[in-house]
């Protein structure tokens, strides 16, 4: 689903705009929108190479500090010493 979203230009920036739609073979909503597009495209890429990267510089570190984890998408369990419902 689409929303519509207003954008305010100055003139010479609206035909500039206008322009290189025209050039592209697209309104200059069309245009405006792959602007947008794009830009959220590469910062989302940008953040999850740094993602990527961070996360392999510290692999064996945190491997270190937490080991694996011998029950993988279980919640943790109690320890001994945890109190247990009276029945």
């Amino acid at each position: 689903m689409s929303k519509q979203t207003n954008v305010r230009l100055d003139d010479s920036t609206r035909a500039a705009a206008e322009e290189r739609a025209k050039r592209r073979g697209l309104s200059l909503q069309g245009y405006l929108a792959d602007l947008i597009e794009q830009d959220v495209n590469e910062s989302r890429s940008a953040f999850m190479a740094g993602a990527q990267a961070f996360l392999a510089s510290y692999a064996d570190q945190f491997e270190t500090e937490f080991g694996e984890d011998p029950y993988p998408g279980l919640a943790a369990r109690p320890t001994q010493d945890a109190p247990r419902d009276a029945a």
